[in-house]
């Protein structure tokens, strides 16, 4: 079959491989996107639950994240669209991190006040005044409704929450991939869609582009690995693990929709919720639902699967995840229907996604982002872009890690904390916390 030459492939057009698509596109390069997948976010990116939120405990994973919350605020601008119908929303509901006894606000509040993200902390007169159904007792640690203690019913109570009011969540994360799909294609970006690799070429440890499983050869000195769940398959393809300390692997991930009562109407009032306490995280849903998901408390077993794995909602975990949430929600209820997503994210050993070069000259890497990285897919983009252009130039990112400006915040965003030869952070919350 003919060869067709670019100047970079991505592998995967989930949210971050078209945002990385769109911004290689606007520095000039003529780029092609592929995916096994039949359009643009069909993969781990439709699992997401699209919440914009900055409670990470690191001062770069807060950073990056305030810095994205500046994209989707001004998502018809970054895409330089003229038309905002068609475009992705985002809710600026505001989210609430309940306090645990040596919780995770701890960790997130020096950052906070580093950077000047504004907060409230709310005790529980706040909290009854602003949701006067949520429960504030300590249920935890978390558990499983087969636990003896589960129901029992507890007369301490928490004290009270960090309330960020710029956070919110994107009701449609895959419209959001398309929107970035539609934006990188008018720069003269291709995609093809439903195809597969079967190789990545190189010469000399330099990347030469990939083969598709059709046999069809296609060349760039620059391959991006954005595949997700396969990116441990396109990494080992390339010759490229031999070096990374940092590992991702492919996890099943359940989020549950549960309907709210007219009277509560969280869909509409209701605030995005971190409750380790409970083992939960919470946001609105259109349509006057509630969406909940696991913390990944120890209570809850990871299930590592293939990065090829369809399931279904396993009716344990919709009963933990649901009984949980009506012990802080009273008033939800249990519905009939289970209703949710089973999907599988690419998670990293340390939760901390890796955006870096490799030991090949030209293979590039943003992997490890499922779960929690959806919110930073605009600067994850524009931040890979700033890395590869440095590197293809000369810059040793080994030896002296790339820094990056934030466009809009003006933050210093340092690569190297997301590098693949990192050792493991202690400080990650190791969760996905949404």
């Amino acid at each position: 079959m003919p060869t067709k030459t670019f100047d970079a492939i991505v592998i995967g057009s989930g949210v971050i491989g078209s945002s990385i698509t769109y911004e290689l596109g606007r520095r000039g390069l003529h780029t092609l996107t592929v995916d096994r997948n039949g359009g643009a976010g069909l993969g781990s990116t439709s699992f997401s639950s699209a919440i914009i939120r900055f409670t990470y405990s690191t001062y770069p994973g807060v950073a990056m994240s305030y810095e994205g919350l500046r994209y989707w605020e001004n998502w018809a601008e970054h895409l330089k669209a003229d038309d905002v119908s068609h475009l992705a929303t985002f809710s600026q509901c505001g989210m609430v991190t309940l306090k645990t006894a040596g919780g995770h606000h701890l960790k997130v509040l020096p950052h906070f006040d580093a950077i000047g993200i504004p907060y409230e902390d709310w005790n529980q007169q706040t909290f009854e005044a602003r949701l006067p159904e949520l429960d504030l007792r300590r249920f935890g640690p978390p558990k499983r409704p087969d636990h003896e203690d589960f129901w029992d019913e507890p007369t301490d109570y928490l004290d009270g929450g960090i309330y960020t009011p710029e956070a919110g969540y994107v009701s449609d994360p895959q419209l959001a991939a398309h929107n970035l799909h539609m934006a990188a294609s008018s720069l003269n970006c291709e995609f093809r869609f439903k195809t597969e690799i079967a190789s990545i070429t190189q010469r000399d440890g330099q990347i030469t582009g990939v083969e598709t499983l059709d046999g069809t050869v296609i060349e760039a000195p620059i391959v991006v690995n954005a595949a997700g769940p396969h990116s441990r398959i396109i990494n080992e393809m390339a010759g490229a693990t031999n070096d990374m300390s940092i590992g991702t692997s492919p996890l099943r991930q359940e989020v549950h929709h549960v309907p709210s009562p007219e009277e509560l109407n969280f869909g509409n009032r209701g605030f995005n919720l971190a409750d380790d306490d409970n083992g939960i995280y919470v946001r609105p849903d259109i349509g006057n639902n509630v969406l909940v998901g696991s913390t990944e408390p120890e209570c809850d077993p990871l299930h590592w699967v293939d990065a090829d794995y369809e399931g279904q909602i396993q009716p344990e975990q919709w009963e933990a995840q649901v009984l949980r949430l009506n012990r802080r929600l009273p008033t939800i209820g249990v519905p009939h229907q289970k209703r949710g997503v089973v999907g599988v994210y690419d998670v990293a050993d340390d939760w901390i996604p890796i955006y870096d070069k490799t030991c090949v000259n030209g293979f590039y890497v943003a992997i490890g982002t499922s779960g929690n990285q959806f919110k930073n897919a605009g600067i994850a983009g524009h931040c890979m872009a700033e890395l590869i252009t440095a590197v293809e130039n000369g810059h040793n990112h080994d030896s002296d890690p790339v820094q990056v400006v934030g466009p809009y915040t003006g933050l210093n965003i340092d690569m190297g904390n997301f590098r693949r030869t990192r050792t493991i952070n202690p400080n990650s919350s190791m969760s996905v916390h949404g």
